[in-house]
């Protein structure tokens, strides 16, 4: 997984009637759109006259009941669509539970949870899919040809992993993530499972942190790559040295998998392996997810060998070797990569040099750097850069003279790079946007800043909302 906050971020905005936060949406060709979610009708008093028609013996009638009260999104459903999930037909519980999708209220949580226990495989996946999918979004609806089918297949064994994870500051129902916890440990079916543990990824659960080590070391490759991929995005770095034996994995998909993430967990005592690799193995690609590995951790030791990276044949390594001199931040390679910008002829490779000159306190480049953020094929990666040069409090003021740019894309990207990077003073740069006569800028600066506030009141850092 190159770079784990670059590929696959494009962003859906939802405001939630209940008040929900910001939401991630999934990592695919979206677009930004604004959902909200129907409350209960206050003025009924009665249950929905179609609740009623989910105790009718034809299951026909039942399932078009189910579905209709879903494309109501009436919350006064809710108990009696709960109710239904022990129905006798596998297809009435699985409209049940799209039904309870489409309601999308708090209420939602404890009739899904129980569906996680479906003695149906693909209930059970899209159990845990519309759990997932209540805090970012991305929710499977009713009526698509095919979608069980279509979903199972995509718990498949996936050699390249998704992105997609909520906002941070997004506070998750314990209780959810224990229902995903669990189906990660369920043994009847390895579906579900996968499904899990790529879940729990999405939702950052690091209390799940342990069960995801343990599946990371499953017989069934699908869940240890999930199980992998899941770690990365959490980055507690203690699961890291329980995953080092993996590099010695005779499957090379989970070894290259491995690598990567012990890198993002920053696991020091992995960099001697994965040196090893980069140097002997002769699959190229494990050679690159080796030395991608080692730029994560960024270990000084391995300055060297970064070095001689940037002159690479292969533009995969020269990038890596590029932010691993980045991460290592010894100034005694900045001639090295000054020298290697100038004949870098890939666009990808001269901003990983770039970004790599700009971490070891040179900015001669950063204007370059922000001005690929409104580009569509390196501008996830630029804005990863500047999320991870963000973090240090001296840099942001560099960032703020930006936000005025007059490109939408630069403005927009900007907003995220604070809401994962920002502290107290970056609330009025995004104040400022929210009023943006840009629709998505204005949409996005207002999910960053609601992100970035709950980030800072769980740290500490400002005091909670109700207290201002």
């Amino acid at each position: 997984m190159r770079r784990s906050l670059a590929a696959g971020w494009v962003l859906v905005l939802l405001i939630l009637a209940t008040g929900v936060p910001f939401l991630f949406g999934q990592a695919t060709n979206a677009t930004p759109t604004q959902h909200s979610v129907a409350p209960a009708n206050s003025s009924t008093t009665a249950a929905n006259p179609l609740t009623s028609q989910l105790e009718s013996p034809d299951e026909k009638v039942r399932v078009r009941a189910a579905r209709d009260l879903g494309k109501s999104r009436d919350a006064s459903a809710i108990p009696a669509l709960a109710e239904a999930l022990s129905d006798t037909s596998q297809k009435v519980r699985r409209e049940v539970i799209l039904a309870l999708v489409q309601i999308h209220q708090p209420g939602t949580l404890d009739p899904l949870i129980k569906a996680t226990k479906d003695t149906d495989e693909a209930d059970r996946v899209l159990a845990v899919q519309s759990l997932v999918g209540y805090y970012t979004g991305n929710t499977p609806s009713s009526g698509i040809s095919g979608f069980f089918k279509k979903e199972v297949k995509r718990t498949e064994v996936r050699s390249t992993p998704d992105t997609t994870q909520i906002d941070p500051g997004l506070s998750v129902d314990a209780n959810v993530i224990s229902a995903l916890d669990a189906t990660l440990k369920d043994t009847r079916s390895t579906q579900a499972s996968r499904e899990a543990a790529k879940g729990l990824g999405i939702l950052v659960a690091r209390a799940a942190v342990a069960d995801l080590t343990k599946a990371a070391h499953s017989s069934d490759k699908g869940l240890s790559l999930q199980a992998l991929n899941a770690l990365s995005k959490i980055k507690d770095r203690s699961a890291g040295g329980e995953l080092v034996d993996l590099l010695d994995s005779p499957d090379k998909e989970i070894k290259q998998q491995a690598s990567v993430t012990i890198g993002i967990l920053r696991t020091s005592q992995a960099v001697p392996k994965l040196q090893s690799i980069f140097e002997t193995d002769t699959d190229q690609k494990s050679k690159e997810k080796a030395m991608e590995g080692l730029a994560y951790v960024g270990e000084p030791v391995s300055s060297p060998l970064f070095t001689k990276a940037l002159w690479s044949d292969d533009k995969l390594i020269r990038i890596s070797g590029a932010e691993g001199l980045a991460r290592a931040a010894d100034p005694k390679t900045l001639p090295d990569l000054e020298k290697a910008v100038t004949a870098e002829r890939d666009a990808e490779g001269k901003l990983a040099i770039e970004f790599a000159i700009t971490a070891l306190g040179k900015f001669d480049y950063l204007n370059d750097i922000v001005n690929e953020l409104s580009t569509k094929t390196r501008g996830e990666v630029a804005q990863s850069y500047l999320i991870e040069l963000a973090r240090t409090p001296a840099f942001l003021p560099k960032l703020y003279p930006y936000f005025q740019s007059p490109n939408a894309g630069v403005r927009n990207r900007l907003c995220t790079v604070l809401m994962f990077s920002g502290d107290q003073t970056s609330l009025d740069q995004l104040d400022r946007l929210s009023h943006d006569p840009n629709g998505d800028v204005s949409a996005q600066a207002l999910r960053a800043k609601r992100a970035l506030r709950a980030r800072l009141e769980a740290a500490g850092a400002i005091p909670p909302a109700s207290a201002h």
